[in-house]
């Protein structure tokens, strides 16, 4: 295949030398800021009519912000009335802001960059850098910022608060403000509920409460003799070492969970009757969830007992067990193992614990797709098969145990687009399955905590959302936002282009979306600039809703490229097979599916040149785009690979052991890890490569890039370096970055001259 490629190089750079390319020897100030404007802090202005952050309250009750005509507006519906009106008054909240922050009262624009609603009387919000809390009913506001407050964990009846001090859990009572002393013999690297996965830390506690709010489950999270990571700051005088507990694959030693119930009213604290876990869930690298909670714990409603999955390093085999949550004993109910890596959902954990019935709703790849099962808790055995057929469950939102009723999104079904959710419902023997959103779009799903209502956002990547709030046992519905992007188009803004090509094989249908320029001329010809993150965990179109501006796609099209990305084998959302096709080879990392799609396209199209390819990527992207110059030479000529894990052997334990597999080193010390070492395949690097790094990168920390440097430099190979002093990992689309990645593919994919030191205006 490659001697094809460059056979029919010789030939497609011949008509590549079109008038245009040749005068294309300088952009200038004008097009770059042609380019800028295709980015969201533009575009985003020109859509109205959005939902963002959407809540629903325990009295049913949906809660979310809006970008208005008259700008950012937040409104609340009421499903019993059917009626939407502004949550607050903005005027009174905008007053409260000004005084607290030292702001201009601006009655229509609020001085936030963020906004969370805590409850429906509750929103917080980010000014810069510090955050406030502000009370709706009474419009009080306060500073929240480096208070205990900001890293506390709530009970669900919002009267207690648990937080870490000195390796301790603590409790707080929030009505009289007293704190109280949960745990005693907490210590540094074996304290309570640490919320550490060694890519990511945060003060805040890992636990999961019990409904009575009474109880919670939680952990000593063993570290002791887990080896330490640390960078080091840039800074005039001594720098700040940061050092903290961080595995690796191959490590013999990882976090361990020692698993605990508390009795927050008595201060009892009852070990779990078991061996301690590794540090390992069933969805994600962590064991905590985005809001603290302590992942693969469902209790029981009488908060009596609760069912939770124990998961083995490697992550093949899960276990649901039952936890007693006054004595600790605990039951083993039944194990499941995957050749390559169990899963128990794709957007979240879907399996729940039934106490009513004694039985459990589990979720399984078992047949190649996801589907749910119904096991009975006395013997561990799958009484009914629920959902069946070439498709997979993507999430299960809710079982009403009273009537047996399973409420999950689902893809795939359709015969639309299988990366399009749709929600379903169903009862738990399988019978009366329903479509809930009959549209063939992408929804994306809230529902309410009942499970009788639900917000549907219906869009595709192409068309404008449409957002109601719908009802689970019949067609009535609310249409609360219609999404207006007149204006937007209105400006010269112009969609993606949704295509469909073979994988490598030819064997499965590869979706992707390409980018042209708006003054797209079809008798030149244009490089081609691949986007790509390769997984496992997602893939590189983050889902299929609309976007106004997709990261700097459009913008980099704008330049005078074709951009194409594309969700390839070994990323999520569709079968087994699909989602685990590298598995213990993460240095396909869907490359070639990349080139084949590509080439695909070159063949429908003559304005795309094939022999002028570039590509990049951010982390796993920064991976993988150096590892495509490498592997494939011949085809992609220029790289810009941004903090990449070069080797996984140095990033954390949860991500390669789970899809690369536990290390093995053979008689001859061959590591299976090799394979996927980028500082190992150096010698082949023909083309440009522009690798870039923070310093202080917590998650992929820089030595992942400085290992292959090192190579680089010592195989006296020509490449260039942009580490980023003090810079963590986010920064793929920070402005000196970005210019400098448009910079480099202009200069040495399309053989133009970028104008200087372009200053970006916003």
């Amino acid at each position: 295949m490659r001697k094809s490629l460059i056979l029919a190089s010789g030939v497609a750079i011949i008509s590549a030398l079109t008038p245009t390319l040749l005068s294309a020897k300088q952009l200038n100030v004008d097009d770059y800021k042609k380019a800028e404007q295709q980015l969201s802090s533009y575009t985003s202005k020109l859509v109205t009519g959005t939902v963002d952050y959407p809540l629903w309250s325990s009295n049913d009750t949906l809660v979310y912000r809006s970008h208005t005509e008259d700008g950012d507006k937040f409104f609340k519906v009421d499903i019993n009335s059917q009626k939407k009106s502004l949550a607050f008054d903005h005027k009174k909240l905008a007053e409260s802001l000004a005084r607290i922050t030292d702001s201009e009262v601006n009655h229509d624009k609020f001085p936030f960059t963020q906004v969370e609603f805590i409850s429906v009387n509750n929103i917080k919000f980010s000014v810069k850098t510090k955050s406030y809390q502000c009370d709706l009913t009474h419009y009080l506001c306060q500073l929240d910022e480096l208070s205990q407050k900001s890293a506390e964990n709530l009970s669900p009846d919002g009267k207690r608060a648990v937080f870490i001090r000195d390796h301790n859990l603590w409790l707080r009572d929030l009505i009289t403000d007293k704190e109280s002393q949960l745990t005693t013999d907490g210590i540094k690297d074996f304290g309570y509920a640490t919320n550490n996965a060694g890519w990511v830390r945060r003060d805040s506690p890992v636990v999961t409460w019990a409904p009575d709010s009474k109880k919670l489950t939680t952990f000593k999270h063993d570290g002791r003799n887990v080896g330490d990571m640390g960078i080091v700051s840039t800074a005039v005088g001594h720098p700040t070492i940061d050092v903290w507990k961080y595995p690796l694959p191959g490590d013999e030693h990882i976090f361990a969970i020692h698993r605990v119930v508390i009795d927050v009213e008595s201060k009892k604290v009852t070990p779990l009757d078991m061996a301690p876990d590794a540090h390992r869930s069933t969805i994600t690298d962590h064991v905590a969830g985005r809001n603290g909670e302590l992942l693969d714990i469902d209790w029981a409603d009488d908060s009596k007992t609760f069912a939770f999955v124990s998961s083995t390093r490697d992550h093949k085999t899960a276990t649901l067990k039952i936890a007693d949550a006054k004595t600790g004993k605990v039951k083993l109910v039944m194990s499941e193992t995957q050749k390559s890596f169990f899963e128990s959902g794709v957007d979240g954990i879907s399996w729940q614990y039934l106490e009513k019935s004694n039985e459990a709703i589990w979720f399984s790849q078992r047949s190649n797709w996801g589907h749910l099962y119904l096991i009975d808790l006395a013997t561990g055995k799958v009484k009914q098969q629920i959902t069946q057929g070439d498709w997979t469950v993507i999430e299960l939102l809710h079982v009403d145990q009273q009537t047996g009723k399973l409420i999950f999104t689902g893809a795939g079904k359709e015969g639309s687009d299988p990366y399009y959710h749709y929600l379903y419902s169903v009862n738990k023997d399988g019978s009366e399955l329903t479509l809930l959103t009959p549209e063939k779009k992408h929804h994306r799903i809230t529902l309410n905590k009942a499970g009788t209502h639900f917000l549907d956002r219906a869009a595709t990547p192409t068309t404008a959302e449409i957002s109601r709030v719908r009802a689970v046992s019949n067609n009535k519905e609310l249409t609360i936002e219609t999404m207006d992007i007149s204006q937007l188009k209105a400006s010269g803004w112009q969609a993606p282009v949704e295509f469909i090509v073979k994988d490598r094989n030819g064997e499965n249908d590869i979706y992707g979306l390409m980018y042209k320029p708006t003054n797209f001329d079809a008798s030149q010809s244009y490089p081609v600039v691949n986007y790509l993150y390769p997984g496992p965990q997602v893939g590189s179109i983050r889902g299929r809703h609309f976007r106004s501006s997709r990261g700097d796609n459009q913008a980099i099209a704008e330049l005078g490229f074709i951009v194409i990305e594309i969700d390839a084998l070994g990323t999520p959302g569709r079968s087994k097979a699909f989602h685990e096709f590298y598995y213990g080879n993460m240095g396909d990392s869907g490359i070639p599916d990349q080139v084949s799609a590509i080439e695909q396209l070159a063949k429908r199209h003559n304005w795309i040149d094939v022999t002028r390819v570039g590509i990049w990527g951010h982390s796993g992207g920064g991976f993988a785009s150096t590892r495509a110059l490498l592997t494939f030479p011949d085809f992609y000529k220029v790289a810009v690979s941004q903090a990449g894990n070069h080797d996984n052997r140095n990033y954390a334990d949860e991500w390669g052991e789970k899809y690369h597999g536990l290390e093995v080193i053979d008689e001859e010390g061959i590591s299976n890890y090799d394979s996927q070492a980028n500082q190992l395949s150096v010698d082949s690097l023909q083309g440009k490569l522009l690798i870039a790094h923070g310093t202080t990168d917590t998650n992929v920390p820089p030595y992942n890039t400085l290992i292959v440097v090192e190579a680089l430099i010592k195989a006296n190979k020509d490449f260039d370096m942009l580490m980023l002093p003090n810079r963590g990992h986010g920064f793929a689309r920070e402005p000196y970055m970005m210019r400098k990645r448009w910079d480099y593919f202009v200069e040495h994919l399309m053989g133009a001259t970028p104008p200087k030191e372009f200053q970006f205006s916003k």
